[in-house]
């Protein structure tokens, strides 16, 4: 019997990331992590201030222009510093440890709290959609632990999942924008009564209703994480973030219309779930049952982008001696399996305990500040390090432009939720003894 002289693939060796994503991977996890339930409830917000057509469409056009001039910094970031890791790395990279200290862990925390957010929300519509499951916390853990397991076998594995739950997300979208303009009746720019009386200034409301825009596409940097992960990373990373994000503002854009194809402005306003009263027009007492099933299919690509971020980002702080240095253990896979593991249990206390309505609102005060720190980060760079693989258009203005719109937002933030601010402060100065303490204990 001829024996074979095949020699089997080598395994790849433990310890470091495998270089295997794309530019689809990178579509996949951006519309995966930016659309959520935030889209079917911010169209209620909005009409509350802006009661006209235009202004309505318009501002979700300033929301995405707020996004691009994001992107377009945060792309000569990641290319300039390829590690996996998201924002941290390159703030840490251009201000310093205790910069980057800030960014990691509230990053990595607000993003374990809504793996928990999104995950019970999932949990709920799936009780109210099948009345004979378990309950909402054993449902949110059941996904959590599900999609903490398949992202344990491989970066491979995990992003199948991704490219498979956002096709879904995508499908889904589309059905409910299709169902909008085929059965609606409306003229989405037909004016009302409640319309003329609206037309004045609109500066504050507009302002107003940016705020809920921005939080709605917040997402869109998700391929940041995954830098030293992405093959061609100077093409497909630019190239992933500004498809993906053209992406998203042309579903937000069809949403918002289709919406107003069922209904006028007015009528959403205030209403929290503009949605459900969509589908309730189009599909009577069976509508929020659809709604529901919706919901639940746009949010398991969303908990899943989540789970495959955050311990990207421990990972990246357990490497530069800012965490526990075990959680720089890589599988062979391509997992770091032991952040994964950290991340997915702080998601599930976040879920048994409630607390991460509590956690989200005290960290909402990093998420644009993190932005803040990043676009101040470009300068540093600029200056100290001159060669970058793809450069950011029009430096310094466009990103000049971000880093006013982000602290100008940032200063609306604060004063708009003076009580969370302050806990966001003192979190802040809590972090210089725990920044010591952090350090100390890696070297040990």
């Amino acid at each position: 019997m001829p024996v074979s002289t095949d020699t089997p693939e080598p395994l790849p060796p433990r310890g470091q990331l495998l270089a295997v994503l794309g530019v689809g991977f990178g579509l996949a996890v951006t519309i995966g992590n930016a659309i959520g339930a935030g889209i079917l409830r911010t169209p209620g917000d909005i009409a509350t201030h802006l009661q006209t057509f235009w202004p309505f469409i318009l501002v979700w056009l300033g929301g995405a222009l707020y996004a691009f001039l994001g992107a377009n910094a945060l792309a000569e970031l990641a290319t300039r510093v390829p590690r996996s890791g998201g924002q941290y790395v390159f703030v840490r990279h251009a201000l310093g440890d205790y910069a980057g200290f800030v960014v990691g862990w509230s990053d990595w925390i607000s993003t374990c709290g809504t793996t928990a957010a999104v995950a019970i929300v999932v949990g709920e519509y799936t009780v109210a959609l099948i009345p004979a499951a378990r309950t909402q916390q054993v449902i949110a853990l059941a996904v959590v632990a599900i999609l903490t397991i398949v992202q344990w076998l491989g970066v491979r594995a995990g992003s199948a999942v991704q490219n498979v739950t956002s096709v879904m997300k995508a499908l889904a979208l589309l059905f409910f924008i299709g169902a909008c303009l085929w059965l609606g009746a409306r003229n989405p720019m037909a004016p009302t009564v409640v319309n003329a009386e609206r037309e004045g200034s609109l500066f504050l409301p507009f302002v107003l209703a940016l705020q809920s825009v921005i939080y709605t596409y917040d997402g869109w940097s998700a391929v940041i994480y995954f830098s030293e992960e992405v093959k061609d990373y100077a093409r497909s990373i630019p190239r992933a973030m500004f498809s993906g994000l053209a992406s998203v503002t042309a579903i937000y854009l069809l949403i918002n219309i289709a919406i107003l194809r069922v209904v006028s402005v007015p009528t959403i306003a205030g209403e929290k779930f503009a949605a459900g009263v969509v589908m309730e027009r189009l599909f009577g007492a069976n509508g929020f049952n659809v709604l529901r099933a919706l919901v639940v299919v746009l949010l398991l690509s969303a908990v899943s982008s989540n789970v495959l971020m955050a311990p990207r980002v421990l990972y990246a702080m357990a490497k530069d001696g800012l965490f526990w240095r075990g959680a720089r253990e890589v599988n062979r896979g391509g997992t770091p399996d032991i952040a994964l593991l950290i991340s997915s249990l702080l998601a599930g206390a976040f879920i048994v305990t409630g607390t991460f309505e509590t956690v989200i609102a005290k960290l909402a005060f990093f998420f644009v500040a993190n932005y803040t720190l990043s676009f101040a980060a470009l300068f540093v760079l600029r200056r100290r390090e001159p060669g970058a693989p793809f450069r950011a258009w029009g430096h310094p203005f466009t990103t000049c432009l971000a880093l006013l719109a982000s602290l100008a937002f940032l200063i609306a933030a604060t004063l708009g939720d003076l009580a969370n601010s302050r806990w966001s402060l003192g979190l802040l100065l809590l972090t210089v003894p725990v920044y010591f303490g952090a350090k100390r204990f890696s070297r040990r």
